[in-house]
């Protein structure tokens, strides 16, 4: 087993809430909507225990309001709960004072649900790039300690491809921030996404395995990973009116998604964001 202590993370966010969908199930309509993430987080959590593993659980304000038990599950069961905003709107079409009101208004109802303090913060989509760094300054204000907000790729949806690779501190008005981009490997100076998601489930478990073990060899730095409650929900409601695209991005390989992530725990070590990079020891960029 790789010595490396590498970060898990969960975005805890319903079917009905991912960006490919937003033109399709409008935010009035998720009230309507079958709740299925408190089942999948529960199960997620079944896996963890089994196989000794932490993890930072990035949760939608609108999830906690809706699934308080949960919330404090996590909690309960020594993961780490921190921000994926209120409304899984993207960062980049909000203006400072809406993006405010939002993240303030699921950092109160974690903290209140959880009693503890939140101190991570990821945008919805990776929604944060050159437009609009100012999210750092709100974040500080609001007290966060770290940002998991960025991936350096090219994406039709998201990616700062010429941003850090590795985790580095943003000064911000005196302050500082971590900002921990999602993993990518590096040739011939085009980067490519191996942090989790879609990748991992439209890859065989060999070739993320065998990309993760390059990304450690010559990068001698902790990995994160990302996924979502749904992606191991094979049975969740098909949203027909979505674009083909969206729908094999979407729903590809969710029947193997869970075996592949038992492998993915077995094989690697795993901690929480916060345990990871805010320790004195962490490897950050200055």
């Amino acid at each position: 087993m790789n010595k490396i202590i590498n970060a898990m993370t969960v975005d805890v966010e319903d079917y009905f809430h991912v960006s490919a969908f937003e033109n399709t199930i409008p935010r009035s309509n998720w009230e309507k909507m079958p709740l299925r993430v408190e089942r999948n987080t529960y199960r997620l959590l079944e896996l963890f225990e089994k196989y000794n593993v932490k993890s930072t659980f990035f949760t939608l304000g609108w999830v906690a309001k809706h699934c308080p038990n949960l919330i404090k599950a996590i909690v309960d069961q020594g993961h780490e709960l921190a921000s994926h905003g209120y409304s899984h709107k993207r960062a980049t079409e909000m203006t400072r004072a809406e993006f405010f009101s939002d993240v303030e208004q699921s950092k109160n109802i974690l903290e209140e649900l959880s009693g503890k303090k939140i101190v991570g913060y990821r945008a919805p989509s990776f929604s944060v790039n050159e437009t609009n760094t100012w999210v750092y300054d709100v974040l500080i204000e609001l007290g966060f300690q770290y940002s998991s907000s960025t991936y350096p790729i090219n994406h039709d949806l998201y990616g700062v491809p010429d941003w850090p690779r590795f985790a580095y501190l943003r000064d911000v008005s005196d302050q500082k921030l971590i900002e921990i981009p999602i993993p990518t490997i590096r040739h011939r100076d085009i980067n490519t996404g191996i942090g989790g998601g879609g990748y991992f489930r439209l890859y065989p478990y060999w070739l993320s395995k065998r990309r993760i073990d390059k990304f450690h060899k010559l990068e001698q730095m902790p990995y994160n990973f990302y996924f979502h409650p749904w992606e191991i929900d094979p049975d969740q409601p098909r949203v027909k009116e979505a674009s083909l695209k969206s729908k094999f991005r979407h729903y590809v390989n969710l029947s193997r998604m869970e075996g592949k992530l038992e492998q993915l725990l077995k094989e690697y070590q795993w901690d929480t964001m916060k345990s990871v990079y805010l320790h004195k020891n962490a490897k950050i960029m200055e």
